[in-house]
Order: structure tokens, then C-alpha cells, then sequence
């Protein structure tokens, strides 16, 4: 069964100016979120396979949003992340059904590649709740200069019976970014790692 959406929210955050030096080209992050229905809102369920078929969706949908807001191919996206807020009459384990079992391989394909696992985080709240969608590098988790967050927020989500699902995609690392580490123009991208 499909999602049922109520609204998609996408907004593209550009960094141009950082600690008075110019960002050239700005440092860009999309984040796409879909507010949906919960299917097992105030009831516990064993079987959670109707969730697990909303992440897969949603990974597509949202991976893409991202990537066409940032107006770039697929393959010149450098980091992802996903996140879930589930409503009040929800569990966490709704959260997790969504963002691990499937969510991750379609967003790789709206990606181009993505070695390294998607960071994730979840939790459960009520209108207005904010979570932090932490990033890391698509193809190797070792890339310092792309450990980062941006936070998602809606002001009329989740509803009790709602899961607000966020994913982010950025086509650069941290402005400013000097902590060394393994560099982007260093990875290899065979084991998600380096």
C-alpha cells in the first residue's frame, strides 16, 4: 500500500557567507519531508511490512526531490541522511520500520552509488518538533570535512497518527571545513568506509 501523504515540504539551505569569508560556490543543502499517515497509529501491530514498503517509497521520492532541488545529477551529490518523527499515538519502532529495513537502497540510486550506510535518527514528538538529520559522505564515513546535521521542522507535524520523514542531501562538505582526515578527492568508495 502507498503512502498517504498529506504534504512534501522541500527547502534548500545555501551557506554563502561563513565566519566573513566568501563561500564560492555556496555550500548547499536540500532536505525533503513527507508528513504521512500512520497506518497503525494507536494500536500495536507484530507486522510492520507496510511501513517498510512506505520507506522504500519514500527514499525514491524524497532522494529525488532533494537532488532535483539542488538541480545537480545524481552523481555530483556528495552527502545523505534520513530522519522520522513519529506522532504521539505512534511507537518508535515505526520510525525504525520506515527509515532501515529499505528506505537506504533506493536513495543510494537517486544518489548515484552511496557506499557508506545513510545516518539516521528518530524520534517521537508532537507539532512543531525539530530533529537534527545528520549527514555523512555517500561513498566513505570517513570524510570529516561531511559530518554535518540540518535540522528539520514542520509547525503542523507530526499529528498524533502522523510520521513526518525527512531525508537530506548536500553536494559539498561543511563550510570551512580544516579538521583533516580522509579527503573526498581521496575516496575510493569500496567499503564505505574510506
Amino acid at each position: 500500500m502507498p503512502a498517504n501523504i498529506r504534504k512534501i515540504i522541500v527547502q534548500v539551505d545555501e551557506i554563502h557567507l561563513e565566519m566573513g569569508k566568501a563561500i564560492n560556490p555556496p555550500t548547499r543543502k536540500a532536505l525533503a519531508m513527507a508528513v504521512i499517515n500512520n497506518p497503525f497509529a494507536g494500536r500495536y501491530e507484530e507486522n510492520l511490512d507496510e511501513l517498510i514498503a512506505i520507506g522504500e517509497e519514500l527514499g525514491d521520492l524524497l532522494g529525488r526531490k532533494c537532488v532535483e532541488a539542488l538541480g545537480i545529477a545524481p552523481g555530483q551529490a556528495h552527502s545523505y541522511g534520513k530522519a522520522a518523527i513519529v506522532g504521539e499515538a505512534g511507537e518508535l519502532e515505526h520510525a525504525a520500520a520506515i527509515l532501515h529495513p529499505k528506505l537506504g537502497a533506493p536513495l543510494r540510486l537517486a544518489v548515484e552509488k552511496g557506499a557508506a550506510l545513510v545516518p539516521s535518527s528518530k524520534k517521537r514528538g508532537g507539532l512543531g518538533t525539530a530533529i537534527d538529520v545528520p549527514l555523512g559522505h555517500k561513498d566513505a564515513a570517513f570524510v570529516r570535512s561531511h559530518f554535518d546535521a540540518m535540522e528539520a521542522r514542520l509547525a503542523d507535524a507530526p499529528r498524533a497518527h502522523e510520521i513526518v520523514v525527512a531525508v537530506v542531501v548536500t553536494d559539498s562538505g561543511r563550510p570551512l571545513a580544516r579538521i583533516g582526515g580522509l579527503q573526498a578527492h581521496e575516496i575510493k568508495g569500496e567499503d564505505g568506509l574510506r
